[in-house]
């Protein structure tokens, strides 16, 4: 643990924005005021932010389905992300993408993909830019367990070696795709090596470990910038909801979800750890919760305030023209 001090005060405060945001979003959502569908992230803020802490806004990231993490890592604002999944004109944007397609450029997010292993390719040609400007800029394209199996990872995979892009594969295996069990799914337990076979750098690490997926994904991204390629990195980080918000997930065991709460909660992770090491008390932690939190509601009153789009939104921002 060789971080500066406001750095791990900076990933802390980035996991409880994700945690807050997402429980929150999950009330808003059962009580009918989100409209669609939602895909928490509750469970993986470590992977999120253990890796967006290496990027700045020139680099990007694509993202899944359950993008809301990716996103509040990656530092998109916060108001700006629920005005967004409350379908308003404020939104990142303009209330057309909602919780399965939010993106912020500004950020270098390029979107949350309802297309299942839809990122890695999209990503091949952020990274194929950046090496042909030599900026020394990078790309990250997270996936899940279930879309580490689609021919589009694969082959994207493959394309990323063969170029030597700068981009980085982030497999976060929360144990399912949907409701099927990785264990089922997946002719092998260690996604990172089916990565490796493409000849590029892999590794799998414990997911709910913040400073276990910095290490990794730092090495990534050094070598990335530095001209070396391609790398992947596999987060094991447990899901503590279903699919989808609503999900009565009868795949799982009595009792799983409570076990994981319990035993690798990433927040809690990260709190016992930094307390143990004197880097901060549990006080100074209550304080940052509550600012957090402060956060979240102010985000939800600036959402139920703003503007809903009208008619004229409709075929705004849909075309570009390039002349």
């Amino acid at each position: 643990m060789q971080l500066p001090r406001l750095t791990m005060l900076d990933a802390y405060m980035r996991m409880q924005r994700i945690r807050n945001f997402e429980e929150r979003i999950v009330t808003e959502f059962s009580s009918g005021e989100i409209p669609g569908f939602i895909h928490s992230y509750l469970g993986q803020e470590a992977s999120a932010v253990g890796t967006c802490m290496h990027l700045d806004d020139d680099d990007y990231i694509g993202s899944t389905h359950r993008g809301h993490g990716h996103c509040i890592a990656k530092g998109a604002d916060l108001k700006a992300m629920m005005a967004e999944l409350y379908g308003k004109r404020d939104g990142l944007c303009r209330g057309k993408g909602g919780s399965m397609h939010i993106a912020d450029l500004s950020k270098g997010m390029l979107g949350a993909n309802a297309i299942v292993g839809g990122s890695p390719p999209l990503v091949l040609g952020a990274a194929l830019t950046a090496k042909t400007r030599r900026n020394g800029k990078v790309a990250v394209a997270f996936t899940g367990d279930g879309g580490s199996n689609q021919g589009t990872v694969f082959e994207a995979m493959n394309m990323a070696v063969v170029l030597k892009l700068p981009a980085i594969f982030i497999i976060e295996n929360n144990g399912f795709g949907e409701g099927t069990a990785a264990s089922y799914a997946c002719g092998t337990d260690d996604l990172a090596a089916r990565a490796a076979a493409f000849g590029m750098p892999a590794v799998a690490v414990d997911g709910t470990d913040f400073f276990a997926v910095h290490d990794a994904v730092g090495e990534a991204v050094a070598l990335a910038r530095a001209g070396g390629g391609p790398s992947t990195v596999e987060t094991r980080c447990p899901r503590f909801t279903g699919h989808f918000v609503g999900d009565p997930q009868h795949y799982r065991a009595n009792g799983e979800v409570d076990v994981l709460r319990r035993d690798a909660d990433p927040l809690t992770l990260i709190r016992r750890r930094l307390i143990d090491a004197g880097v901060f008390d549990a006080e100074q932690f209550d304080a940052l919760d509550r600012d957090v939190a402060a956060e979240i509601d102010e985000a939800v009153a600036f959402a139920r305030a703003a503007p809903i789009p009208d008619e004229a939104d409709l075929l705004a921002d849909v075309y570009i023209s390039y002349r």
